[in-house]
This record gives C-alpha cells, structure tokens and sequence, in this order.
C-alpha cells in the first residue's frame, strides 16, 4: 500500500487516470471554485482527488449505485481527537476509538497532521480490519482526529466514512461528527442549488461544506463555525482538526456527549465518552459545555473556549445516552452512567414489583439495571446469559434480517440460573420487539418457569431525529400498542416499563436537562421535512412537491 499526504498522493497519481476521469475531476474543482468553495474537494470520490492511499480492497470503491443505495442518514458515532507534543498521536488515536467501538461498528477513520501536512485513512470495517501498525506509523503526527460510525440501513459504502477530508484555499480541514441535524435537508438543497456537489448521503457534508465556506470569507476557523451554528439546528458533536488547531464544538442544547481530557505530559484530548480518556492514559477535565467551541492551538499549547452559542436554559442530553449508548464506565455531565442505570433498576422495582427468584439482565446494558432491581427488590441477583462478544449490538446492525440472525447466536442461556425458576428479565428498551421475544423464548427453552419482563425505559412510541437509529415510527412495537397489546407479542408473563417521571432522575448529578422525545413525542426542534430514507439520495427535480410537514 503506498501510503502519501493528501498535496503529494494528489500530485503523484493524477496521471495514472484516464483523461475522462481527470477531466471530470478538474471539472470538480472548477465548479467548487465557482460556488465559492475557493476549490474545496471532499476528497473521496475518485482515488485522484481523494488524496487517500489505495484501497484496500475493490469493494471499497466508491460508485455513483452505491450512493444511490445507501439509505440511511441518521447516526449513532463516535469521535476523538488529540493534540499531543511528543507525537505517536495516531496509535492513541486508534486506541481512542477501540475504546469508542460500541458506539459504531460499520466504518472508521484517522486523519493525522505532521509538521501541516495531513494524512487520512477511512474504510468500512471495525478499528481492529481497518487499521494496521503499518497504517498506524504513516499516518504519525502531533495532533489526530478519529470516527467511528454505523449506518441505520443501507450499504456500507467508503464515502460516508469519516473523518471528511476537505482541501479548500485555505489549507485543509478534517471532520468528526456525531448526530443528526434535523434542517438538514433544508441547508442541502440551498447548497445544491448554489451548485454545491455532493458525493455521499451523509448530512457531515453539509456541515464541512458551510464551515469551508465561511473559513474562505473570515479570519480564522474557529469563528467560521460559530458563524455555521448560527444557521446548524439538531444534534451535532464535532471534533474538527486544520493545520494548527483542535477544535471541539457542541451544538447549543448538547444532545451528543463531548468531553476534555488533559494529558499527562501536556496535551489535550477531545471524546464523546470518559471511557476514550481511560483508555488513552487522559484524566477528564471538564465535559464540553452545551454551544461551546473549544479550540486547542498547537503554536501555543493553549486551551481556550469561545461561549457565544452557550448559555440556553433548555439544554436535551440524549437520555438514551445513560439507558443504552454509552458505556457503564463512562461518566457524562459529572454522572457515572454505570450508576444511573443501577437507578433505573431501583426505580423498576419500585414501580413494578414481582414474586421471583431470581434477576437477571440481558447484556450488556441490561445488565446494571438488573443489579439495581436485584438491590432494591431483594430478588438475588444471577448471571442468565453469556454472551458471544465478537457479535455486534443487533441495536446498530444495519437490516432487519441482520438483527434477526444475529440473535441466534449473540446470546447463550445459563441454564442452572433459570430453570426452574421465576425470572425477572431486565433490558434497557424494546423497539421493534424482536430480540425480546427471542430472549424470552430463550429463557422458556431453558426451563425458566416464568419470565417477568421489566425495561428500564418507557414504551419507545416516536422516532429519533438526533442520532439513534429509528426514524420510522411504524418500526416501533409500542405504538399505536398499549403495555397488554406489546406483552402479548413479546410472551413474557408480565411486562413493566420505567416511566417518564423517573427516567430524567436516573443521573443524580448531571448538569443538564434530558431529550426524551422519543418516549412523549414532544421535540424541541423538529424537521422541517420527513427525513425519509432516500432524501438525500433524490434529484432535485425528483422530490415530490407534496411531500407532508411532520404531523400531518
């Protein structure tokens, strides 16, 4: 694999193509120039724009049909970057995102700068199939950016890996994001119409294409993203690397979790959990504030942080952040999330108390709840199932079939603990109700004599237009479907959710307010437009004129 910077892969390979496809390039470049984006190329379309080194492999070849098929927009990731002196940032960044898998399995990525010049390597596939020590020594710097992703549906394809990797006059720029902008179909189809040009379906782009163009108009680039999130609405964490900034942002209502780590010989580290800090040697400092940008200039070594965007009272930290996505050993907004879920155990047994013999959670985030049900009700606790770790959450696998299959082998029960037995089964969230009613037969296969089924959320009944992966609401079991109606599909003797009261008092010590929209339905921003699954992928011309406003 030659492996060269973004200036002299460019430079070196623009040859070996075909005219046809250097010209279309150059037409590229040309029209980016015009629609005021001072040449900005995101480079992943053709190999000779791209600036990458050669895939590894044909089926990450990016095609025009993949595009096309990809159908999802929305995204659970996960971000990091560092700055660090003494170098080697590439290996911590790598170990940034091991520590980051959870919170995305279908593509990842680094992007490294060494003395101002900027490598990148992305691809579909988990941290460990990606990356090589190879890789990993090339891609070498002081300061480093790393993503992990999953699509909600679709074709896993190269270009919407990130970090997005943009070249525009100024210099460079790589970017980390996690969320979801709910007008972003608003902003793209202005951007479109400008004469924009869009290779993937991700709403990231959007975002890269606004920040370059205000950088070609302003002074500086942490002042292009402020003046970016005037016009930014929904959930958007970002870790963005230049030349010589790392910068930190966090949309105005903090939706995503994003947190600052000092190092120990100097440094700083940017992550969307505690856990990426632990794992790179970091000791957390302080969670990046709701609006905040928080920019690290490497000429200086300094931290500094620009407010202009903080400071709402309504601040919507993604709940399901404590309930499901992140890790027990992270701690968000001065919160152990191991904790809150113990809470949410409490508060079950509270709420839905059962005659059993044993509790029992389903891993992994049942888990904890589980404890907190056991502690609370005086049930003992049990290991019921042991579960196959080299298999991916069913949560975040990309298809339906995917979830199904998955299932069949993810968990195995401990007979000894439940036969016989009355069990009381705790998991975090019942969506489409599938992977319950499996766990649950499961557990009669193995002899339990009853199974009492208790979540430690409420009836998930809305979608999501932050970040998790249900946009659809006709994939929810819960609605339309009241608790009786949802048990009988499922087959436990008896079901109980935690309610709405007691989930925004799981994390006692959290400094922010809780988004559970969908559990009420009530958004504090929605989507102009549906975010159907192909929206992005549509012509213009193509877009039907009487597509319904939500709630119609």
């Amino acid at each position: 694999m030659k492996f060269l910077s973004l200036t002299t892969y460019y430079m070196k390979n623009y040859a070996k193509y075909t005219r046809k496809s250097r010209d279309f390039v150059k037409i590229f470049e040309i029209l980016s120039l015009m629609v005021g984006a001072g040449g900005a190329i995101i480079n992943y379309l053709f190999p000779g724009a791209r600036g990458a080194p050669e895939s590894k492999g044909a089926e990450n070849i990016v095609s025009m049909e993949d595009i096309r098929l990809e159908q999802g927009l929305h995204e659970e990731c996960g971000v990091f970057g560092i700055y660090d002196p003494e170098g080697s940032c590439a290996q911590t960044t790598y170990y940034g995102l091991y520590a980051l898998q959870h919170r995305g399995q279908e593509a990842c990525g680094i992007a490294a700068i060494n003395d101002r010049e900027q490598s990148f390597y992305k691809d579909v596939g988990l941290v460990s199939e990606v990356f090589d020590r190879e890789t990993l020594q090339r891609l070498n710097g002081t300061m480093a950016v790393g993503h992990v992703r999953y699509a909600t549906a679709g074709t896993r394809i190269r270009a919407n890996a990130q970090p997005m990797i943009v070249r525009h006059g100024r210099g460079t720029m790589a970017l980390c994001h996690n969320g979801n902008l709910t007008n972003a179909v608003e902003l793209r189809r202005q951007l479109e119409n400008e004469g924009a040009i869009f290779h993937g379906s991700s709403d990231t782009e959007v975002i890269c294409y606004l920040i370059t163009r205000n950088r070609l108009r302003m002074g500086s680039i942490e002042t292009a993203i402020s003046k970016t999130m005037d016009v930014l609405e929904g959930a958007y964490s970002l870790v963005i690397m230049s030349a010589t900034k790392l910068i930190a942002v966090r949309d105005p209502r903090g939706y995503r979790p994003l947190c600052i780590g000092t190092l120990p010989g100097g440094g700083y580290v940017f992550a969307s959990e505690s856990c990426a800090l632990d794992a790179t040697g970091a000791s957390l400092l302080r969670d990046v504030e709701p609006g905040e940008i928080v920019v690290v200039d490497t000429k200086t070594g300094e931290l500094r942080s620009i407010k202009d965007h903080c400071g709402r009272p309504d601040t919507q930290m993604c709940v399901f952040e404590f309930i499901y996505f992140a890790r027990p050993d992270s701690v968000i907004e001065g919160s152990s999330v191991h904790e809150a879920r113990k809470q949410a155990g409490r508060f079950l047994a509270q709420e839905h108390p059962v005659e059993a013999d044993v509790v029992i959670g389903v891993p992994d985030s049942g888990l904890d709840a589980a404890l907190g049900y056991s502690q609370e009700s005086g049930i003992p606790y049990g290991i019921g199932f042991i579960k196959n770790k080299y298999i991916g959450r069913t949560f975040i696998q990309g298809s339906q079939k995917q979830r199904e299959n998955s299932v069949r082998i993810k968990l195995n029960v401990v007979s000894s603990t439940v036969k016989g037995k009355r069990v009381v089964l705790v998991d975090d969230s019942i969506v489409r109700g599938t992977t319950s009613a499996r766990i649950i037969k499961l557990l009669r296969d193995a002899g339990a004599k009853e199974v009492h089924f208790r979540v430690s959320a409420p009836p998930f009944k809305y979608p999501c237009y932050f970040g998790t992966d249900i946009p659809d609401q006709k994939l929810l079991v819960a609605t339309g479907r009241n608790v009786e109606q949802i048990n009988e599909i499922i087959g436990a003797d008896t079901l109980g959710y935690l309610s709405t009261e007691h989930v925004v008092q799981l994390a006692k010590n959290a400094k922010c307010g809780f988004c559970t929209a969908c559990f009420t339905g009530e958004y504090a921003v929605k989507p102009e437009e549906v975010l159907s699954t192909d929206i992005h992928e549509r012509h213009l011309n193509d877009r039907p004129k009487n597509e319904k406003k939500l709630g119609e």
